[in-house]
């Protein structure tokens, strides 16, 4: 089975330069977890300062231009649908989707999958946890007929330190070479995870934010000017193609 390790390691092979390399990874992997978590924090932030101010602007601003696009073909909306053709045959109606049965398959995947991870198996608590968790998860793939999701289930399974059993040196060196496999692993998720929130649209528009306000310039309140002039130009465009009487009519109601 070919693991996931890098070949050139700084601290060698031995039991104690894999313990060591295995602590570093965790140090980074907690501090680039909890970097992680503050931008998150930071762009809720944002996202919930930016739907307040500027956010519901943009909905008020949607509504007036789809008033305004109802108005202007007012006339075409009243127009009553074209009848449909005397020969056209109705649209045919697609069946129900059959219900999904658990195969043969599935249930012999399921059973080998439940020797190998049940709790009941686990040498210490954490590896308890660990086993019910993924005990859950093959339950649930179970009850789908999921048989995709219990083989990697079992595989994954395979390849973790908790399938290496015994406890001699050569037994703790593949469980601690294949816990640094799965740190070096978590670590890269974490970075792409990143990654990907540094390429969204809203960490983006952040960027912007913070750039400006570095040169003295709050971009939201510019976003908030220009929408709220935008959408006294949609309020006035609007008046101006209602018909008389409903301006008498709003000024009845607004006198009241």
């Amino acid at each position: 089975m070919t693991l996931l390790v890098p070949s050139a390691r700084p601290h060698g092979h031995d039991l104690e330069g894999l313990r060591t390399r295995l602590s570093e990874l965790d140090t980074a992997y907690v501090q680039q977890s909890l970097a992680a978590a503050r931008a998150q924090a930071d762009l809720a932030a944002f996202k919930a300062r930016y739907r307040h101010e500027v956010g519901q602007l943009h909905e008020e601003l949607d509504r007036l231009e789809a008033e305004l696009a109802e108005a202007e073909l007012g006339e075409l909306l009243k127009r009553p649908p074209a009848s449909p053709a005397p020969d056209a045959a109705p649209a045919p109606t697609r069946p129900a989707p059959l219900p999904r049965f658990t195969s043969d398959a599935v249930r012999k995947l399921f059973r080998d999958v439940a020797k190998v991870i049940h709790p009941d198996l686990a040498r210490d608590a954490d590896t308890r946890d660990r086993r019910h968790s993924l005990m859950i998860e093959a339950n649930r793939a179970y009850a789908l007929g999921d048989e995709e999701q219990l083989r990697g289930i079992l595989e994954a399974w395979q390849r973790s330190p908790e399938a290496i059993e015994g406890t001699d040196a050569e037994a703790t060196r593949l469980r601690l070479v294949r816990r640094i496999a799965q740190i070096e692993e978590q670590l890269e998720l974490v970075a792409n995870a990143h990654a990907m929130l540094q390429e969204s649209p809203m960490w983006q528009l952040r960027k912007m934010v913070d750039e400006e306000a570095a040169k003295g310039k709050d971009l939201v309140k510019d976003m908030v000017r220009r929408l709220k002039r935008d959408i006294l130009v949609a309020t006035n465009r609007l008046d101006a193609l209602r018909p008389p009487d409903s301006w008498s009519n709003a000024e009845n109601v607004a006198g009241r």
